[in-house]
């Protein structure tokens, strides 16, 4: 927002400074007697002093303007290096994740080899993964095809 306004500042000041310069050329605009200074139709009659002070003000809206402008650039050229430096951290944390994630699968291929090779499943490899039949009822009479028997 503030990037605009400064644009639409400095474009302001500077389109009247060249219609000021380009609209009063020649010796019949002279500031002396009875000559006057024209932009946009509007004539500014007095002295160069009285001339010279809008020129100055002119100049400090320009100024005003260009300072606006870099002001916005200064802030997106900031904001965008902090993106950039989130960026490069949030990376560096999923790179970190991915390791753990793969040292942790290497530890869970490592221990179902063991468990493969003991023939028996360990405490931190569950029995459906080593292959052994995992059923929820108890075994035992009257639990066929995981149903219960009638009461009676």
């Amino acid at each position: 927002m503030i990037l605009i306004l400064g644009l639409i500042l400095l474009i302001a000041a500077v389109i009247v400074g060249l219609a000021g310069v380009f609209g009063n050329t020649g010796a019949g605009h002279d500031l002396g007697v009875g000559g006057d200074f024209s932009i946009f139709g509007y004539h500014v009659t007095g002295s160069t002093g009285s001339l010279f002070l809008s020129g100055i003000i002119v100049g400090a809206v320009a100024l005003l303007g260009l300072t606006l402008v870099m002001m916005g650039a200064r802030r997106s050229v900031r904001r965008s290096a902090q993106a950039r430096r989130e960026l490069g951290t949030s990376r560096r944390e999923a790179a970190a994740v991915d390791r753990e994630r793969d040292d942790l699968i290497k530890q869970r291929d490592d221990a179902r080899a063991g468990a493969a090779g003991a023939g028996a499943p360990t405490a931190d490899v569950p029995r459906a993964e080593t292959g052994a039949p995992v059923t929820d009822a108890p075994r035992g009479r009257g639990h066929w095809f995981g149903h219960r028997a009638a009461h009676r």
